[in-house]
């Protein structure tokens, strides 16, 4: 059956639905990010290691992982996504037309305060809700976490452009004159 006509068969039905499932995600990525370029000079995006991220839970022989399977559809469902590819994308299209993409670390981007800048694991005690500890700002964590970026992106591109050693974590905390402090 292995080497049959319908084998064969089969098997050259299930590439092309690979084959069409690949093209429309790369279709859909060069549209995004040709939309994004187009209204965009400047995009900051968090430095996700999205290998790092998608590592097997299983473990070794004597320490077995915890919630293997649930770890497993979760890489499937980050590598399903092309973030890697749709970073890459992002910046060659923004380099084309002039625009800069910047990378900003992603530590404690989600658990430190926009507001006061304080950091604490405390600040984000749900998924969807970020409410800080210190002065009692409340948000939705997605939004608090886009803020952090867009603030450490900034911080990380006037760093860039002047020359300036930056920090590991450029950006991420305010400073008491609300300028980006650029020192190694």
């Amino acid at each position: 059956m292995k080497f049959s006509n319908n084998g064969r068969r089969a098997k050259s039905r299930v590439q092309k639905i690979h084959s069409r499932i690949g093209n429309a995600r790369r279709d859909f990525l060069h549209k995004t990010s040709t939309a994004i370029s187009q209204n965009h000079a400047m995009v900051c995006i968090e430095d996700l290691q999205v290998l790092n991220m998608s590592k097997s839970a299983a473990g070794t022989v004597e320490k077995p992982g915890k919630n293997v399977r649930a770890k497993s559809g979760l890489n499937k469902a980050i590598l399903d996504q092309g973030w890697f590819e749709f970073r890459r994308q992002l910046d060659y299209t923004l380099a084309w037309r002039g625009g800069w993409l910047v990378a900003a670390p992603p530590q404690n981007t989600s658990r430190t305060c926009p507001c006061c800048g304080h950091v604490s694991a405390e600040n984000r005690q749900t998924q969807a809700r970020f409410e800080c500890v210190e002065c009692g700002f409340e948000e939705n964590a997605d939004v608090v976490g886009a803020i952090n970026i867009l603030r450490a992106g900034h911080a990380r591109f006037a760093c860039e452009v002047s020359g300036a050693a930056r920090p590991p974590a450029a950006g991420t905390h305010r400073s008491d004159s609300g300028a980006a402090q650029c020192r190694a």
